[in-house]
């Protein structure tokens, strides 16, 4: 079972750090993905992170601002979200995928945890 966990509420330009433990499951044997959904939007890629942390792999809209590790010790992954804009503002959500690169498609990835709200405003 897998949970993402603080979100909040922050200005434009802030920052926040994302986690998603897992319980039951060893994420090292897996590669990770960040999904985000806005309101009334369809769900969108958002980073990929192989189990080795070898490769990563960023949606053009967050490249440069976001950063999406591991630590396999801590069965936890981990998204900082640095520069956020209004448009940032949704539910999270991480994914365990049993791909071996970094998909960006959703159907890749077999188990999905709870979201967390970030939301972005003034």
């Amino acid at each position: 079972q897998l949970q993402a966990y603080g979100g909040g509420s922050v200005q434009p330009g802030g920052s926040l750090k994302l986690s998603c433990a897992a319980s039951g499951r060893t994420l090292s044997l897996y590669g990770m993905g960040w999904f985000r959904q806005a309101p009334g939007k369809g769900r969108e890629f958002v980073a990929a992170i192989t189990w080795s942390a070898s490769t990563t792999r960023y949606a053009d809209s967050v490249k440069g601002r976001f950063t999406i590790s591991r630590d396999n010790a801590k069965n936890t992954v981990y998204l900082q979200m640095n520069s956020l804009k209004t448009e940032d503002t949704a539910v999270y959500s991480c994914a365990a995928t049993l791909s071996g690169g970094v998909p960006f498609t959703d159907r890749e990835y077999r188990y999905w945890g709870q979201g967390t709200l970030v939301t972005v405003s003034s």
